[in-house]
């Protein structure tokens, strides 16, 4: 496909509209709309990095001509929390096999429940660049919370941490003693609390404080993203 039918089913897909579009990037519902019809190649720098961040790609997408394979591999940058889409990936069969162990809610009050069905994913050894199978583990999205950057069923690598690295980062942790759920995380270091806060702006931001974050805890950082498309 080309990059104009990317743009715009990736649109579609995230269920956002041409003004939303125009009021990520900085210009007008006409202008997203020639985008979507191809008139691409005069897009700036700047534009290009508004857009693939709305549409959750990444930037190097756009350089391309036209879109071969729509099945994507997205993997986080666990620095920033950016999505990263690998388009056309190397199939390799040097890969790691993961139990998914239990769900993860994209809500709150969700019991952590470290079952397993039998399911597993396979991960290229490449993505673990360069850590050991045993720092991580995987857990299935539950919920919509965390919409569009998460999505029912998505599946998760997280990589096993008792701390973020900033104020802001997207983690899984456990409070109430027996919940989880996939949140950002807000904190001011020395302060006793802490604001579990979607991306979906249909759910409110949950605050824990006092004695209850001696029941909270962070399980890990999101990794990698496995999402299948049908």
């Amino acid at each position: 496909m080309t990059i104009g039918e990317f743009i715009q089913r990736r649109r579609k897909e995230l269920d956002l509209t041409l003004e939303e579009i125009g009021l990520a990037t900085g210009v007008g519902k006409s202008t997203v709309k020639k985008w979507e019809t191809g008139f691409i190649s005069n897009m700036g720098r700047d534009k290009i990095k508004q857009l693939a961040k709305i549409l959750n790609v990444s930037p190097s997408v756009f350089i391309n001509e036209s879109i071969d394979d729509y099945s994507v591999a997205i993997n986080i940058d666990k620095y920033n929390g950016n999505i990263i889409t690998l388009s056309s990936p190397t199939v390799t069969d040097d890969v790691v096999s993961f139990p998914v162990i239990g769900n993860i809610a994209a809500g709150y009050d969700e019991i952590a429940v470290e079952d397993w069905s039998g399911e597993t994913v396979d991960v290229p050894v490449s993505y673990l660049r360069g850590r050991n199978k045993s720092e991580f583990f995987v857990l299935k999205v539950k919920g919509d919370s965390m919409y569009p950057l998460y999505h029912e069923g998505d599946k998760v690598l997280i990589l096993k941490q008792s701390t973020l690295n900033r104020s802001g980062d997207i983690g899984a942790v456990m409070y109430e003693g027996e919940c989880a759920t996939l949140k950002k995380i807000e904190y001011v270091k020395g302060e006793d609390w802490m604001r579990l806060i979607p991306i979906n702006p249909n759910y409110i931001p949950k605050t824990i404080e006092g004695v209850d974050l001696e029941n909270c805890r962070v399980l890990g950082i999101p990794f990698v993203l496995i999402r299948e498309f049908y």
